[in-house]
């Protein structure tokens, strides 16, 4: 199986659902690996000095999807024996509730750490999501702009 048989295959979504890093799991591991590393990134109550009620994500699901497969492609080119699986949920998100999740597997952790920590990092780089954060007294879009602005740019996740 090819490289981009591997990503065709693979589970590069935007949910508009609940996400876990653990559904990932048996996407990524096969009987050759020994190591898993996995990823959730979950809402937390604050940000910027302000007491934080929730966040809203907001996408263009094709796009993104297309993003987190270039992303798989980069993992593939520095860890080529391993797997790889990302979701990124969208809508609206209250405090505690994961909005991305990551999966890797390889033969051996050092690499499935590594490899897990440079697809976080590209997807929130790269990939066109849009924050905005709900707060006591407002919300504001944050880390990019709103997806209607003129010229948006990719938000972080």
């Amino acid at each position: 199986m090819t490289t981009a048989d591997i990503i065709a295959a693979g589970v590069f979504r935007i949910l508009e659902r609940p996400i876990t890093a653990d559904e990932l799991i048996p996407h990524v591991l096969t009987d050759a690996y020994g190591a898993v590393a996995t990823f959730s990134g979950t809402v937390r109550n604050h940000a910027r000095g302000k007491h934080v009620t929730g966040l809203a994500y907001e996408a263009y699901p094709e796009m993104a999807e297309a993003e987190m497969r270039k992303i798989a492609a980069e993992v593939y080119a520095q860890w080529p024996d391993c797997r790889v699986a990302m979701l990124h949920r969208i809508g609206k998100l209250d405090i505690g509730e994961v909005s991305v999740a990551i999966a890797v597997a390889t033969p051996h952790r050092k690499e499935s750490f590594e490899a897990c920590e440079f697809a976080i990092n590209r997807l929130k780089e790269t990939v066109p999501i849009w924050k905005k954060e709900a707060y006591d007294d407002g919300e504001v879009w944050v880390e990019g702009v709103a997806p209607s602005a003129e010229g948006a740019s990719a938000g972080s996740a």
